[in-house]
């Protein structure tokens, strides 16, 4: 797996561009700086992998558009030792970012081919995080609470078994919506019977599904 000098300087460009949009959290940009994303990607799409947009992986997945990564992690607000849950793996690379930051990542994914390709992939990137196969309606309530949970896909709706499973105190990103467009959110739980939201600008994000897929 190569990452050169020339991937490397692709990388710091793409970081000034994610900057130059808005984002500010230098550990953010840090760890974007860090990931090689080229390695992610089909060899088909190589000669784009530092332009800011998302790109097909299969099973009907993308991976996101670096600033949009970046804006779901800023908002999520993750600190070092913080144990996130991320539903929808796809690719990895989100993942990857938040573990960058010093977080505890698992990681679910429905797609049954996707999740064993991430999960090889990712391991022998040298990354820890922990991947599930399963439904990410459900999250992974054996390792909950969370500080910090992440949706990576449309939802209609939050999820209450997902709500449950994140601490008093801790943080909720998604993308809200039904149709093509959606409204990125951010639920912050200060107790089981309180829970603020804020609204954060709108994006564009393939849906999220119920059950697993055996694809």
């Amino acid at each position: 797996m190569v990452d050169s000098y020339r991937h490397k300087g692709m990388r710091k460009k793409l970081v000034e561009s994610i900057r130059r949009k808005g984002i500010t959290d230098e550990n953010v940009l840090n760890a974007i700086n860090k990931i090689p994303r080229h390695l992610f990607l089909d060899s088909s799409f190589l000669e784009f992998a530092y332009d800011d947009k998302p790109f097909p992986i299969g099973s009907g997945q993308t991976i996101s558009q670096p600033y949009t990564v970046a804006f779901q992690t800023e908002i999520l607000d993750v600190s070092r030792g913080h144990k996130v849950l991320e539903i929808g793996s796809g690719s990895g690379y989100q993942a990857c970012v938040l573990e960058e930051m010093g977080a505890k990542v698992f990681s679910i994914e429905r797609q049954r081919k996707l999740y064993h390709k991430t999960k090889e992939f990712i391991t022998n990137l040298g990354y820890k995080i922990r991947f599930f196969y399963g439904d990410g309606n459900k999250g992974i309530p054996a390792f909950g609470p969370y500080d910090r949970i992440l949706i990576t896909a449309a939802t209609p709706e939050i999820p209450d078994e997902l709500l449950k499973q994140l601490k008093p105190g801790g943080k909720l990103v998604a993308p809200l919506g039904t149709g093509s467009i959606q409204t990125m959110i951010r639920l912050t739980k200060k107790s089981d019977n309180k829970i603020d939201k804020e609204h954060f600008g709108t994006f564009r994000f393939v849906p999220m599904l119920k059950n697993k897929a055996d694809d």
